[in-house]
């Protein structure tokens, strides 16, 4: 298309009307297609055409709200440097301890909710909780998943940054040597509003 770019849209002139309903008479459908209504559809004049889509852009739109997420929460704080060092020296110490050994997962999750809601509750502000760091199932190239370590060291962490927990952790890092490393947790416990 050449011109100015106005955005205002000529008509079809005679000739080229006449061309547009030769080609239109020589369309067929498809095979095994039907129009929607079934039947053929009715020529309509260019003036009925232009008043349709006069009508058409006359009627009111509905605008459907956009839904509106909620922001997704800010990461989890870690443990301030100073007092990891404390602990790792034992100058400091936590509140509360949880091991999770020997537990399912479903078990363990349920202990956890219930000994952070504790935790909460009685004012704790860290507490220390134990996953184990899983069985060595051997060191096979074909085993993929073997130094991963344990369920519970995997899932623990994935846990807690779920929205449930969110009320009551406001962080987590993998404990010092000392109380565990990495088969254990410090855990900040968030205060009650």
């Amino acid at each position: 298309m050449s011109g100015s770019g106005g955005g205002k849209k000529r008509g079809l002139t005679g000739e080229d009307q006449t061309l547009w309903e030769e080609i239109a008479k020589s369309i067929k459908p498809l095979p095994g297609r039907r129009t929607k209504t079934g039947r053929e559809p009715e020529a309509l004049s260019i003036e009925d055409q232009l008043s349709r889509g006069v009508e058409k852009r006359n009627r009111p739109v509905v605008v459907q709200p956009v839904k509106h997420r909620d922001p997704p929460a800010p990461p989890l704080a870690k443990i301030d440097r100073r007092l990891k060092s404390r602990l790792s020296r034992g100058s400091a110490d936590f509140d509360a301890k949880l091991d999770l050994h020997g537990h399912t997962q479903a078990e363990a999750k349920s202990r956890l909710v219930r000994f952070l809601e504790t935790a909460q509750a009685r004012e704790h502000a860290l507490v220390l909780v134990i996953t184990g760091k899983g069985k060595d199932k051997g060191k096979r190239s074909d085993d993929s998943w073997s130094n991963e370590g344990g369920v519970l060291k995997r899932q623990v962490p994935l846990w807690l940054s779920l929205p449930e927990f969110r009320a009551l952790v406001i962080g987590f890092e993998e404990a010092a040597a000392r109380h565990g490393g990495a088969g254990a947790l410090y855990i900040r416990v968030r205060r009650r509003r």
